[in-house]
């Protein structure tokens, strides 16, 4: 088996309209400069409360992908 090592990061996407378009926001958001994600996993879901109404909706959403070594 290839051993290999994964670095996590924390995100934290935004949307007007829904938690599940918050996360998506985050993933694709982070896809565009990080390579290989490979699990995320949503810790955490808020929203914003302004004068009695959401307005927001925020997920926070832990992200592995796969650490490459530069070798020397």
């Amino acid at each position: 088996m290839v051993e290999s090592t994964y670095k996590i990061i924390e995100l934290v996407g935004t949307s007007d309209t829904s938690w599940e378009d918050a996360a998506k926001t985050a993933i694709e958001t982070a896809g565009k400069s990080l390579k290989d994600l490979r699990i995320a996993e949503i810790t955490k879901l808020d929203m914003t409360i302004q004068d009695g109404k959401v307005i927001a909706f925020r997920a926070r959403v832990n992200v592995s992908f796969k650490y490459v070594r530069e070798e020397d």
